[in-house]
């Protein structure tokens, strides 16, 4: 009687590792621009007052995950609510820091 072949499926680490961070939740932010300003400035401001940002209509802004650059878009409105179509995605390891 012949000996029937067995073979144990064995899980791939790297699968499973890749697999759960898949899950992970991370924080994107999309800034539209920033201002410098003087703490009398602000303290001044009341409700209705403007902060003019350094960003000109239609100009790309930049979008973060957990404070690391991943990409550049356009601003746009979806459904009522704002949203960036992504015009560059930064794939290197390269880190970007956030403005912060």
């Amino acid at each position: 009687m012949a000996e029937a072949e067995t073979s144990a499926v064995v899980p791939d680490d790297d699968d499973d590792e890749v697999e759960a961070r898949l899950g992970i939740n991370v924080e994107v932010v999309a800034v539209l621009g920033s201002a410098d300003m003087k703490i009398s400035q602000l303290l001044k401001m009341g409700r209705g007052a403007v902060v003019q940002l350094d960003r000109r209509v239609g100009d790309e802004i930049e979008v973060y995950a957990n404070k690391q650059l991943i990409a550049r878009g356009d601003v746009i409105v979806v459904q009522e609510k704002l949203g960036v179509s992504l015009s560059k995605i930064f794939k290197s390891n390269v880190t970007r820091e956030s403005p912060d």
